[in-house]
C-alpha cells in the first residue's frame, strides 16, 4: 500500500508562516535540499490543499525564469511532470497535471492509497494535514525545524480533537541550522 508522507518547514515555536503569513525564513541549505530531494523521489504524487497550491503553482511553472538557484532549477520539471492532487471544495480545477478532490476526503484518499505507485509527497499547510491526521492517514511525518521563533501565525497543525501519539524514527541536523524530525504514528497495542 502507498504511504502519504507529509514533509513540512516549521519555526521552534510551530508555526509553518509568520503572523503576515510570511516564509521568509525557512533557509533551504544543501544538505536540506539533499533530504527534500530523497523524498520526492519516494513519490509519484503531490497532495496539496487550495494554499499551497496556489503558493506552489504561481512559482514553479516558471522558476526557471526567476531563479538560478540550484535546488528551484532541479525541482522545477519534477514539479510539473509530477501527477498532483489538490484538496478543495472551491476550486474547481487545476492545471499542470492536476486533479482536484472536492468530497469524501477520507474514501478518496483511502482510494488513492491502495492504488499501485510510489508513495504520495504532502507538503506545506496546516488544514489538510489536521485533517488526514485526524484520519490515520498519514503514514510518516518529516518536519524541518529552523532556528527561529515566530510568535504566531498557522500552526504546524490546527486543533485535533483526540490526542496523536507519534514515534520518533530519526532526528538528524543539517546544513548546521535546521532539526529534521522524522516520526511514524505510534500504533499501541491495546491495554489488556
Amino acid at each position: 500500500m502507498r504511504k502519504i508522507i507529509q514533509w513540512v518547514m516549521a519555526s521552534v515555536d510551530g508555526y509553518i508562516d509568520g503572523p503576515n503569513g510570511e516564509f521568509d525564513w525557512a533557509q533551504l541549505g544543501p544538505q536540506l535540499g539533499e533530504y527534500s530531494d530523497r523524498l520526492h523521489e519516494r513519490a509519484d504524487t503531490f497532495l496539496f490543499g487550495r494554499g499551497v497550491w496556489e503558493l506552489m503553482a504561481g512559482y514553479w511553472p516558471n522558476a526557471e525564469s526567476t531563479s538560478d538557484n540550484e535546488h528551484d532549477l532541479k525541482f522545477a520539471p519534477i514539479w510539473r511532470e509530477t501527477p498532483k492532487i489538490v484538496f478543495s471544495r472551491t476550486l474547481e480545477k487545476a492545471d499542470w497535471n492536476t486533479r482536484v478532490i472536492a468530497d469524501n476526503l477520507a474514501e478518496e484518499v483511502a482510494a488513492l492509497k491502495r492504488q499501485p505507485g510510489k508513495d504520495m509527497l504532502l507538503t506545506g499547510g496546516s488544514g489538510l494535514p489536521a485533517a488526514l491526521t485526524a484520519l490515520g492517514l498519514i503514514d510518516e511525518y518529516h518536519i524541518g525545524v529552523h532556528p527561529v521563533v515566530l510568535g504566531g501565525g498557522r500552526p504546524l497543525f490546527r486543533e485535533l480533537e483526540q490526542r496523536v501519539n507519534l514515534r520518533l524514527v530519526d532526528a538528524r541536523t543539517v546544513d548546521s541550522r535546521v532539526a529534521i524530525l522524522h516520526y511514524q504514528p505510534a500504533h499501541e497495542a491495546p491495554a489488556g
